[in-house]
């Protein structure tokens, strides 16, 4: 278990290493980002290089926090979170995936962690926010174990492998 006092740099469990990401880890996250059934999961187009994953890196402001999961010096995850401006200062919305090789290990879990841990102890947010498709039952089962609820289903949500697919709306609030 990773423990919330520990430095974000130096979180480690079972060999996992969650920390921050850096511009020097560019190369591994292209490759990850472009894996088939991570980019699946997300909003990417495929072929991203590595220029674009480092002009992306340098251009996260002050509300973006984004971090990786290493695991035996190779990079098997990533996940954000970005906290939105203004009347909305209260809530940040998350993205996250997982090397396709190394799924079902409890990567996602530990990642989600890292990001609920900083949300409430460190940023003090009220709602965390999130889309995921629906045919993605392993990621909403991780949404729901950490008090993630569906709130709605944006139809033809996006274009994925020649069709349009749905997504759920979901949502966290805390207390």
């Amino acid at each position: 278990m990773i423990s919330a006092n520990e430095p974000s740099d130096l979180r480690s469990a079972g060999g996992l290493t969650i920390r921050a990401a850096r511009t020097e880890d560019c190369e591994a996250l292209t490759t990850l980002v472009n894996l088939p059934g991570f980019r699946a999961g997300t909003l990417r187009l495929p072929y991203h290089t590595v220029e674009w994953t480092r002009r992306w890196l340098e251009k996260q402001g002050a509300d973006a926090f984004n971090i990786v999961a290493e695991l035996e010096g190779r990079l098997v995850g990533h996940a954000g979170l970005h906290r939105y401006q203004g009347r909305r200062s209260h809530a940040a919305g998350i993205a996250m995936g997982v090397h396709d090789d190394y799924q079902g290990r409890g990567i996602g879990t530990a990642l989600l962690r890292a990001l609920v841990d900083t949300a409430d102890n460190w940023l003090a947010l009220k709602r965390l926010e999130l889309n995921v498709y629906v045919d993605n039952e392993p990621a909403i089962r991780l949404y729901e174990k950490f008090g993630f609820e569906r709130e709605g289903v944006s139809r033809a949500f996006a274009f994925r492998a020649g069709r349009y697919v749905d997504a759920l709306n979901m949502a966290r609030l805390r207390a």
